[in-house]
């Protein structure tokens, strides 16, 4: 396999990184890094069942009744570590023969002509690039409003007065690629809230099971999800994220919520769980903590505004759904300290470390070439982290924008998300740094169409 399609697995963060900071993803370099123990590190205030003051005592009590409860343990996790590694070896052969990351265009997504076999390939990889969903013209404008909007108000200036504000990215410099506070610009607004937007998600989250007489969500509803931008520069050498899962750490396997949506993992028939079935997804408990999305998100997704691909300090992906799984297992395997989940911790993205998940990295790969108005979107349990280096000549410019449809979780965010946007201030899951304010150029509650009155709640 050609190199700069399958990263060596050397390079890949060891446990350290979580101990090292005290909030934020992980540091891409991993090669200075040793792991080390969780106590006596800073500990984020958790909710509900979990003790803050505790963790390692909830950790070990939780992991010996799921061991207990789980008395084929040893063939479980020996069946997904087959599984996986079957998994690995399909996506480096499809990665040798074109790109194991499913490739369709927005024209046949509203034309009705995406085939089983495709959908099939997604339910697999967990990850779709779709082509085309705005145009070449819109998007470079979009592209240009952003970097004036950037400049005309002094984004860099008035960051740099708030420095420490965010601590989710602000803490290191090599965890923060180029992200920016911004939510509420014309552009981020308008493609939101734009018709292409509403079809291709109500498509997407139209291939995640739901129950028809208790549906956990209307697929064909958006709640709207204000998320940030990304403006890299070329020759970026320090800001990447390692590899990592959004969405949830330690409670995944401590909190009775998470329980429910892996019960199958963990109780019942193992190769029966899909992770397309929405069950109890909208209904799990996340430590507060700006590493984890208030939201429940089908899909995690961004808007390209620029060209990017492989070497451009883009995106890298884990393209097999069912990862997970094996997470969840190997975390209670006899190696693994008692008192640990495989250097998981509270509040922050779920990490993957060479030291227990090398077999899982072998299957890190970029995403494909994409162009302005391309979209990508991946399962919220996809592995995912961002290029250490911007070896490319261009900015690596997109617009986060994921996919949340309506539900009572959701609708309880909108709650909070409504007055943000209506003072400019930032999303409520991110810091308060409030940079739009006074912002020229904000996109305001009177430029709403009838679509994103229904996506904020208004209507």
């Amino acid at each position: 396999m050609n190199p700069a399609l399958c990263p060596a697995p050397h390079t890949h963060t060891t446990c350290a990184a979580q101990a090292t900071f005290t909030i934020g993803v992980f540091p891409a370099n991993s090669s200075q890094i040793e792991c080390r123990s969780r106590r006596g590190m800073e500990q984020e205030s958790l909710t509900g069942m979990l003790d803050a003051n505790n963790i390692d005592e909830e950790i070990s009590s939780t992991k010996a009744q799921l061991r207990e409860r789980i008395p084929d343990f040893r063939e479980r996790l020996a069946d997904e570590t087959d599984r996986l590694r079957n998994e690995v070896a399909a996506v480096r052969a499809e990665m040798r023969q074109g790109h194991a990351v499913v490739d369709i265009d927005y024209d046949d997504v509203v034309a009705d002509r995406i085939d089983q076999n495709t959908i099939d390939r997604i339910h697999r990889r967990g990850v779709v690039v779709v082509r085309s969903v705005f145009d070449q013209q819109q998007v470079n404008a979009w592209n240009d409003n952003l970097m004036h909007y950037v400049a005309e108000n002094d984004y860099f200036g008035k960051q740099k007065a708030k420095a420490g504000l965010d601590k989710y990215f602000g803490a290191l410099a090599s965890s923060k690629p180029q992200i920016y506070g911004l939510y509420w610009s014309r552009p981020q607004m308008e493609a939101r809230t734009s018709e292409q937007m509403a079809k291709l998600r109500a498509w997407l989250n139209s291939l995640w099971q739901v129950d028809a007489d208790n549906p956990e969500f209307d697929p064909n509803q958006e709640c709207l999800y204000a998320d940030r931008i990304r403006q890299r520069e070329p020759g970026d050498a320090s800001l990447g994220l390692s590899p990592h899962i959004d969405g949830g750490s330690v409670e995944r396997w401590l909190d009775p919520s998470f329980q429910k949506v892996y019960r199958n993992v963990f109780f019942g028939d193992l190769a029966a769980y899909n992770p397309w079935d929405a069950q109890f997804r909208t209904q799990t408990n996340e430590i507060p903590s700006p590493a984890v999305c208030r939201m429940f998100r089908t899909y995690q997704g961004w808007t390209a505004l620029t060209r990017q691909g492989p070497g451009d300090g883009t995106l890298n992906i884990v393209p097999i759904t069912r990862t997970i799984s094996w997470l969840l297992l190997r975390a209670l395997d006899d190696d693994v300290p008692a008192s640990e989940l495989c250097c998981a911790k509270p509040g922050r993205a779920l990490g993957i470390f060479k030291e227990y998940h090398d077999l899982i990295l072998d299957a890190y790969v970029p995403i494909p070439t994409v162009n302005p108005g391309d979209t990508v979107w991946w399962h919220p349990d996809i592995i995912h982290g961002v290029e250490d280096k911007h070896s490319g000549s261009n900015y690596s410019n997109v617009m986060y924008i994921g996919a949340a449809p309506s539900c009572e979780k959701n609708r309880r965010f909108l709650e909070m998300l409504r007055p943000a946007f209506e003072a400019g201030r930032s999303s409520p899951d991110f810091a308060s740094e409030d940079y739009e304010v006074d912002f020229k150029g904000r996109f305001a509650p009177d430029e709403l169409s009838d679509l994103g009155k229904k996506q904020l709640g208004y209507a």
